[in-house]
């Protein structure tokens, strides 16, 4: 017996969800670099900035977020590497 047209030789198709700002969905304007427990979040153990892909922020916030990170760490509220 044949099996159906629709299901030989076909991959079940995944779809990837799309991520989206944190930022922009909470109408984040401005990112203060004060605020040392919302830059803990997109800093790895090892002191590196996440990049945007991986988080899904939007290019303007992600250029916010390392210039907060970045006087964060100028300022000694987070640290520039682990030990």
């Amino acid at each position: 017996m044949r099996e159906p047209k629709n299901t030989v030789g076909r991959k079940k198709v995944f779809y990837r969800r799309r991520k989206v700002c944190k930022f922009t969905v909470e109408g984040i304007e401005y990112i203060d670099y004060k605020d040392v427990k919302l830059l803990q979040q997109y800093i790895l153990e090892r002191a590196k900035i996440l990049p945007r892909r991986i988080y899904g922020t939007s290019s303007r916030h992600q250029r916010m977020l390392a210039k907060a990170i970045k006087r964060a760490r100028h300022l000694a509220l987070i640290p520039f590497s682990s030990d």
